[in-house]
């Protein structure tokens, strides 16, 4: 489906539960265990909804809007393997009129991490997220954690904004190195490729320290770094040590709070987070 005419008949005509699954499209093992996940929330009468919008509102002037991957075939056998119901994928005319002037602002858990390092980020990711909710009417929808601050961001919209519908948090997928799968993987060179589970590494030897006393935010984000300045090709754009519900930096972890980081491998930016 292209339109959000045609989403909303289908949605019309659903008679179960309805669990939306947004994604950018260049599905993977890990959209895959969300669309299982949202499955199973579906239960056997009602029906998975699969939205591939490569959203241009999320993206800076500099970054790779122009090149992420847009396989659609692909993309479209594995959501018809999967039992998916629909796919809702529009193209940017018919998601955004061209004198659009009503943004979604969340104005505190998006503020540190990927938010100062990508200003309007999630303006564009709060913004796509609320009008695919009004658009599908779904009684749920599915999240990766690998984004741990989308899914606070989001969270924080639904319940500020009293948005009738239920969140599901699906687990990081990774491949048996470690690396979190993501679609911007493909971008990796061989070497780079090689590298980038340092990121794994440095966050499970931060945990491991926690776990063992140490509580001291800075000495967690330098055992991080270690791991991951040890990588020749590995540029830190942040880690840090923060808050589990508000995402603020503390001085001293405590157990619930989480880890994340941003780093990138030439061009490529990589995030991943571990909770304590």
């Amino acid at each position: 489906m292209k339109t959000i005419a045609a989403v909303r008949r289908w949605r019309a005509g659903a008679a179960g539960p309805v669990v939306l699954v947004p994604t950018m499209g260049a599905l993977h093992a890990g959209h895959v265990s969300l669309m299982e996940k949202a499955r199973e929330e579906a239960g056997p009468g009602g029906a998975v909804i699969v939205s591939i919008f490569v959203n241009p509102t999320q993206f800076g002037p500099k970054e790779d809007l122009g090149r992420y991957p847009r396989p659609w075939e692909a993309d479209r056998a594995k959501c018809a393997r999967l039992g998916v119901a629909a796919i809702f994928r529009p193209e940017p005319g018919e998601m955004y009129a061209d004198d659009r002037s009503t943004w979604v602002n969340e104005e505190a858990v998006s503020q540190g991490l990927c938010g100062a390092s990508r200003p309007g980020h999630f303006r564009g990711v709060a913004t796509v997220v609320l009008k695919l909710f009004n658009i599908v009417d779904a009684d749920a929808a599915v999240f990766g954690r690998k984004d741990l601050q989308q899914c606070r961001v989001i969270a924080r919209m639904v319940r500020d904004l009293d948005v009738p519908i239920r969140l599901v948090w699906g687990e990081t997928v990774r491949e048996a190195d470690g690396l979190a799968l993501s679609s911007r993987n493909v971008y990796l060179s061989e070497e780079e490729r090689r590298q980038a589970p340092a990121l794994r590494r440095g966050l499970l030897a931060a945990r491991a320290a926690f776990r063992k006393g140490e509580e001291r935010a800075a000495r967690l984000r330098a055992i991080v770094a270690r791991e991951i300045t040890s990588q020749p090709l590995a540029t830190v754009d942040y880690i840090e040590v923060v808050d589990g519900s508000s995402l603020a930096p503390v001085k001293r972890a405590r157990r619930g709070d989480a880890i994340a980081l941003a780093v990138w491998f030439g061009k490529t930016r990589l995030i991943d987070n571990v909770e304590m």
